[in-house]
């Protein structure tokens, strides 16, 4: 088994002197966080899980005998995921369906790829 030797490197700083943060956009981190939060709740990752796996949209009555939660809670976490810009929605008679936004970001895609996996 070969070692190998690590040096660690100085850190030369000047006393009471801090360096610049890398350069981030507000609006990537604003974008980024409402993915994040949109994704942090159990029921909403759960929803989220089931239509990328789903073969088509999902009605919302299907959510809510699935989950046994209520029409307006559903709602509420469809409306979350809607403002993450993560699904959309349309309406055939007096049920609405929802399914995946068709054009997500690819790096989002690749994100609910791994996620969901």
């Amino acid at each position: 088994m070969d070692l190998v030797a690590v040096k660690q490197l100085p850190v030369i700083r000047e006393r009471g002197v801090c360096c610049a943060l890398p350069a981030v956009s507000d609006a990537w981190v604003e974008d980024r966080a409402e993915l994040m939060k949109a994704l942090a709740d159990p029921t909403r990752l759960r929803m989220l899980a089931s239509l990328w796996n789903a073969p088509g949209p999902i009605c919302i009555c299907d959510f809510t005998a699935g989950l046994g939660l209520t029409q307006p809670t559903i709602s509420h976490h469809m409306a979350k995921l809607k403002d993450a810009g993560l699904v959309e929605s349309h309406k055939r008679g007096i049920w609405i369906y929802y399914a995946l936004r068709d054009k997500l970001p690819t790096e989002t895609r690749e994100l609910l790829s791994k996620l969901l996996a």
